[in-house]
C-alpha cells in the first residue's frame, strides 16, 4: 500500500489518498520516515537490518 501512496503522493497528496484507502495518514509519514533516517527504527529492525 505504501508502494501505492509513492507512486500517486505527488499527483494528489497522501491525504487525500489516506482518505480512499484503510490507512492513517500518520503511518504513512512514519514509514516514509523510517526508510530515510535508518536512526528512527526500532531496535529489532537495526538488528533485522544488520
Amino acid at each position: 500500500m505504501t508502494a501505492f501512496i509513492d507512486d500517486h503522493r505527488k499527483a494528489h497528496g497522501v491525504e487525500p489518498i489516506c482518505k480512499v484507502l484503510p490507512i492513517a495518514p500518520s503511518t504513512c509519514h512514519n514509514h516514509l520516515a523510517r526508510r530515510i533516517n535508518l536512526y528512527r527504527l526500532s531496535a529489532r529492525a537495526k538488528g533485522e537490518r544488520l
